[in-house]
């Protein structure tokens, strides 16, 4: 049974590796293909080190698998922040069918003195 269980969340991890790679395809502009490849990584990538960590149980592979598990769940959005805020500060244009833009929002408000 833990083996079925262990299988299904690799599966389901490599389903939205895969999905996210499609994204990175498709989307737009770099903020929408950042989304993608973080939502990605962090679902898919700890899904599947989830399920190695089920197959292994408290082994030093199922021990190490869950800690890079932790250490993608804390790093890849702390990473796509910085990205992002990095693009944009650099100038990169957002799409044009983009509905709002709220960091350039706040700072037309700083400026403003608002």
């Amino acid at each position: 049974m833990s083996d079925n269980v262990a299988i299904g969340f690799v599966l389901v991890g490599v389903i939205f590796d895969l999905l996210g790679c499609l994204g990175l395809i498709r989307l737009p502009d770099v903020y929408n293909r950042l989304q993608a490849a973080t939502k990605s990584v962090t679902l898919g990538t700890c899904m599947i080190l989830f399920g190695i960590f089920l197959e292994f149980g408290f082994t030093s592979g199922g021990i190490k698998a869950l800690i890079c598990a932790l250490f993608i769940l804390f790093t890849s959005p702390t990473a796509a922040h910085a990205l992002a805020r990095g693009s944009h500060v650099s100038g990169f244009k957002l799409w044009e069918g983009s509905v709002m833009d709220k960091l350039e929002e706040d700072k037309s408000k700083e400026d403003k003195g608002e």
